[in-house]
């Protein structure tokens, strides 16, 4: 129960797996491409107040293991992150 969050009248644990994947899974997310598309996985998720517990980039995917309150939803954290690419 130490990984809950809380907001002002509910308790919450929500988590999600995401996987993105290249398009024809070229290996582009590599080198300066690799860390800026870091930092803005980053800045999306602290402005709408996900955590990321788990992030891994490989050159042709992202898995992310993330932790988001119950305003936001799966799809919105999507849409949200294709917006800033």
């Amino acid at each position: 129960m130490e990984n809950l969050r809380r907001s002002s009248h509910s308790v919450h644990q929500l988590h999600v797996h995401i996987i993105w994947s290249t398009k024809y899974r070229y290996s582009v997310l590599k080198g300066e491409v690799q860390l800026r598309c870091r930092d803005l996985i980053r800045q999306v998720c602290d402005s709408m107040d996900i955590v990321i517990l788990k992030g891994v980039m490989s050159k042709d995917h992202v898995h992310l293991h993330l932790s988001y309150p119950p305003k936001i939803s799966v799809s919105e954290q999507l849409i949200c992150s294709k917006k800033c690419y």
